[in-house]
């Protein structure tokens, strides 16, 4: 069964967020609102798949438990310029957020040498960053890396989480870079856009879980 017909509140979210383009200068709730729109229709799509399915189906239920833990990182990043807190309390609802999408990829397959290579990235960047940090920033961005490694390690085991996490990981670099090192230009751009589609494919990556563990058990 096609997924495209229940993504279409997502897309057109996605669409209202990137016409609005509200200033960032200016944090409101519904700036917010607006930011973690295209995230709330993501938990539409899992949720339109029936309870059924998130109870049978646990990795379906943590990627939408990630899902709601992203949306309240989403919308206190809004206020992230305001001080040191609210972009600490950003990092721990993203980190839970790959917490919980590491677990619902799973271990299987292990594939050490993907893991191997996660490694090589994830230390690589954060040797970069690591002379543009201080404070506790030095060790909550270490942490934090280290936990989206983790999850892009474990997202090889499907096409679209592995793609969704790679594009997570470009968005968080991109954060990362304009935050603590220089401007990026376009930053805001390419940090939304990489960032929905990468929430996307997770979301879809749970539906494929589905139809593969139900075509085995057909087999």
């Amino acid at each position: 069964m096609s997924e495209g017909p229940k993504l279409v509140p997502f897309f057109k979210a996605t669409c209202v967020y990137f016409v609005l383009w509200l200033p960032t200068s200016s944090p409101s709730w519904f700036s917010a609102l607006i930011k973690c729109l295209p995230i709330f229709c993501l938990w539409v799509f899992l949720l339109a798949h029936g309870i059924n399915f998130l109870v049978s189906h646990r990795s379906a239920s943590r990627i939408l438990a990630g899902l709601i833990f992203s949306a309240v990182g989403d919308a206190f990043l809004i206020w992230q310029e305001q001080g040191s807190l609210p972009a600490a309390f950003c990092l721990l609802m993203f980190g839970i957020t790959h917490i919980l999408y590491s677990s619902a990829f799973g271990m299987k397959p292990l594939d050490l040498k993907a893991g191997l290579l996660m490694g090589v990235v994830s230390s690589s960047c954060y040797a970069f960053l690591y002379s543009y940090l201080s404070g506790p920033f030095t060790y909550l961005v270490a942490v934090y890396i280290a936990l989206i490694g983790f999850m892009g390690w474990r997202a090889v085991a499907g096409l679209s989480a592995c793609v969704g996490a790679m594009l997570f990981m470009v968005s968080d670099l991109t954060i990362a870079l304009n935050e603590f090192c220089f401007p990026v230009p376009y930053s805001r751009f390419i940090i939304m856009a990489t960032y929905y589609a990468a929430q996307m494919l997770i979301a879809l990556s749970a539906v494929e879980t589905r139809d593969e563990e139900d075509f085995r058990k057909r087999s």
